[in-house]
């Protein structure tokens, strides 16, 4: 092939529009200073590797919930005085051998489960009061004899393992309704209990989570031995199990950098264009590894996965511009000329997109859920630090390239055997043959729309929805679950009164929490419930030889105050002043709609208790149900925050896309045509998410953000091209097919490369992480499907082809 005569600087074309002049001066202190301006960059590069080796792993567990919501308030009200629900569960159960009867008590099970106990009381971090188990004085029984009352701690003070001291367990344990609670249903196992505060007592600073979880690792592969298993359950487990599987986050990077590295050297057909544009890919991600220390922020291991994002942002954006550069190559520019004029074409469609994608993760920080908008924070500032490394950087290094005349023949060969695929693409910007790919799109819209409706709000399944389900965590889970009545999942319900001076010696105030009990006991997604007054009828009975007759609410002040007093506030049940009593509802699993029924019921509740007319109409006014605490009513609380904050993000991020399509293109038939087609794929999105069972929640929430921001890079770079095609006198169906040639090659290369990218993570060891691997690829790869075809059909009939 013939070499291209070769062109000056005064052949470039004159930047034309608004921002022509500052897009002129900009291009003229990048390049005029071009030694400088990298000299610079290489230190602020320097000064961030530095700074990223200071990135921590920052989880916390009032991240991961909706502080401003009603329930959080009840939550975070009563957190000291009843407790949290950032628990931890330890679990030591005797597995028998074949035909063995064995049981917990057992002398050296209990030394295991006394030594357990400590181990769990020292690990820093636990609020130490909270701690229950067998060997804890906080658990105690009380039996009926002929003098009245007795009782003590389940296990005494002289214990000594011998069988007298078993039996003697035994039959407290008994007394004390442990069985299902703190022993298992079949008395092979013992539970420990403890519940962990905020920060860490002796630095003051967040606690943190993945050296408790090595710790209770520790714990286990101390007691699991002789026959015994441990399992553990908590937050605090959970976020370290999450952590440990995000490590393998790194190896996935690096299987997509190699994924990506030989695609990037088949397109581009240069070993020194790859490696540029990897570098360039990889550029923000450690500059935003950099600044978030400075920040003040770590990184979470929900919000681990932003990094690779931006390295495939980085990456189409990389493509873009190299493949600019090339053009102007072949064209006859020298490497510094090429660096102005793919400089000159990109910075503003590029720029728009990079604003609008940060725009799309910003509008994430609107969800009241702080996990969330760290995500948020983020993705936005690794798409802000692009613009200079992608747009300023990139065309800096390229000037100091030199491309062979062969590697660029090779690559011009290459994308002219496109021109085939183009020309067939084009042929949507026809009315004739618009009309059909608008007839699909309604079809696929109806079919989407249909499926959609089944979408979930909240977990599916049981465990630990972001581990797998044959992890070891939610094995450890469903052994607990399995043996144990009492469950893992509780709402809890604050009864708050006022003006009424010792509401739980109020015949009618008790007698109201009596009803609301039985009512609950009978609500689907109800295992087993505690409050005092089931306890103050089984203690009002006691009074009276155990009869059965007797366990009712006594309506005597002074009888009532009987019944109460043995249940003090170490239960979590009351409050020093009875101003406020907490009832414990064990539910059968946390999936999103179990809980969706049980919080209306409890508000079915609460409309009906404070009606008009209502039996407890004397004392309505007084007393409040409130939603709600435990494990459960986060995870209500959470779920309901997530549901109201999709049709906000939505909203927002399509407001925001609209607004700086409107700016640049000044079309609204323009920003239609690039807005329609993101809406179709985020409807299918959720679809999909129906289809697959996976349930919309935190982990899952920015997905439909980051897949509609990063795909809208396609129909704006598409028609920057196509709308200075049609200014030039271009038909529609000659510009799209030039803007094809142009960038349609980048695009699609990048949508199938970043699809590959992200479809590894369907093989990671993190359900969550799978999960959007998933999705992510399919709104990648859809959305420039959408460009490709849905943006040209539109537009066919949305705009009006003025030549000039």
């Amino acid at each position: 092939m013939t070499p291209t005569p070769r062109k000056t600087t005064a052949d470039l074309p004159r930047i034309e529009g608004p921002l022509g002049g500052f897009i002129q001066g900009l291009s003229n202190l990048l390049f005029d200073n071009r030694a400088l301006m990298l000299g610079i960059f290489a230190a602020l590069t320097v000064f961030l590797a530095w700074s990223a080796s200071g990135l921590k792993v920052d989880a916390g567990f009032k991240k991961m919930i909706p502080l401003e919501h009603p329930y959080m308030k009840t939550f975070t009200d009563y957190e000291q005085t009843f407790g949290g629900a950032n628990r931890i569960i330890v679990a030591l159960i005797r597995e028998p051998a074949e035909g063995a009867d064995v049981t917990i008590f057992d002398k050296a099970f209990m030394a295991s489960l006394k030594a357990a106990t400590d181990d769990l009381f020292y690990i820093k971090g636990v609020d130490r009061p909270t701690v229950q188990s067998l060997f804890t004085p906080n658990v105690r029984f009380i039996e009926i004899v002929e003098g009245g009352f007795a009782g003590g701690n389940v296990i005494p003070a002289t214990f000594q393992g011998e069988p007298e001291d078993l039996e003697t367990v035994r039959r407290n344990v008994q007394k004390a309704g442990l069985v299902g609670r703190l022993v298992s249903n079949d008395l092979h196992g013992a539970l420990i209990r403890a519940d962990l505060l905020d920060v860490d007592p002796e630095t003051g600073e967040k606690l943190n989570y993945p050296r408790i979880a090595a710790e209770l690792e520790a714990l286990r592969t101390k007691y699991q031995k002789d026959g015994v298993k441990v399992h553990v359950i908590g937050f605090a487990k959970a976020v370290g199990d999450i952590t440990e599987g995000a490590k393998g986050v790194i190896a996935f990077f690096l299987i997509a950098f190699v994924i990506t590295s030989l695609l990037l050297l088949w397109y581009t057909k240069s070993a020194k264009l790859t490696g540029v544009a990897l570098v360039c890919a990889l550029l923000p991600v450690l500059w935003l590894l950099g600044t978030l220390p400075l920040a003040g922020y770590g990184i979470d291991p929900l919000s681990i996965l932003v990094p690779f994002l931006i390295f495939s942002i980085g990456c189409s954006h990389a493509v873009q511009m190299t493949n600019a550069w090339k053009d102007a190559i072949a064209d006859g520019f020298d490497a510094t000329d090429a660096s102005r004029f793919a400089f000159s074409q990109l910075f503003i469609p590029g720029t728009l997109a990079l604003v609008t994608n940060a725009l799309g993760f910003l509008v994430i920080m609107l969800i009241e859920i702080d996990i969330v908008r760290e995500l948020g924070i983020t993705a936005t500032l690794g798409v802000s630090l692009m613009i200079v490394t992608n747009k300023m950087v990139l065309p800096i290094l390229l000037t100091y390239l030199k491309i062979s005349q062969k590697t660029l023949d090779k690559k011009l060969a290459l994308e002219n055997s496109f021109d085939p695929f183009w020309r067939a693409c084009s042929h949507f910007a026809e009315k004739r043959t618009a009309v059909w790919a608008i007839a699909g799109s309604v079809v696929l819209l109806a079919i989407g729309f249909v499926l959609a409706r089944d979408q979930k709000v909240g977990d599916l399944g049981s465990g630990l929805p972001e581990l797998r389900e044959d992890s070891r965590y939610n094995r450890d889970n469903a052994a607990i679950t399995g043996n144990f009545k009492i469950g893992v999942d509780v709402i809890s319900i604050v009864v708050q009164t006022k003006d009424i001076d010792g509401a739980c010696t109020d015949h009618r105030v008790m007698d109201a929490m009596d009803a609301f009990e039985w009512k609950m006991k009978n609500v689907d997604g109800i295992a087993s419930a505690i409050s005092l007054p089931s306890l103050a009828k089984v203690v009002n009975s006691g009074f009276n030889e155990g009869s059965l007759r007797w366990r009712v609410l006594a309506r005597n002040r002074d009888v009532l105050a009987q019944a109460v007093t043995p249940i003090d506030t170490g239960t979590g049940l009351l409050n020093s002043d009875c101003s406020a009593m907490q009832m414990l509802f064990f539910t059968s699993d946390h999936q999103g709609e179990t809980l969706e029924h049980i919080v209306q019921s409890v508000k079915d509740w609460n409309a009906e208790f404070h009606a008009p007319g209502s039996e407890f109409a004397e004392i309505a006014p007084k007393v409040e149900f409130k939603l709600a605490s435990g494990n459960a009513g986060v995870m209500a609380a959470t779920n309901e925050a997530v549901e109201e904050a999709d049709k906000h993000e939505l909203a927002a991020i399509f407001g925001a896309i609209t607004l700086m399509c409107l700016l640049t293109f000044r079309s609204f038939g323009a920003t239609l045509c690039i807005i329609l087609p993101l809406a179709l794929v985020s409807l299918l999105n959720n679809a999909l998410m129906a289809s697959l069972d996976i349930g919309l929640k935190v982990s899952t929430l920015p997905v439909i953000a980051l897949g509609v921001g990063v795909g809208v890079d396609y129909g704006i770079y598409l028609y920057d091209r196509i709308e200075v095609h049609l200014h030039h006198g271009m038909s529609l169906v000659e510009a799209f097919f030039n803007a094809l040639r142009e960038r349609g090659a980048a695009a699609a290369f990048t949508a199938v490369t970043m699809s590959l990218g992200v479809a590894t993570w369907a093989f990671s060891a993190l359900k969550f992480q799978a999960d959007m691997g998933v999705l992510l690829s399919f709104m990648f790869l859809v959305n420039m499907l959408g460009a490709l075809i849905l943006l040209p059909s539109l537009l066919a009939f949305f705009i009006k082809v003025k030549k000039v």
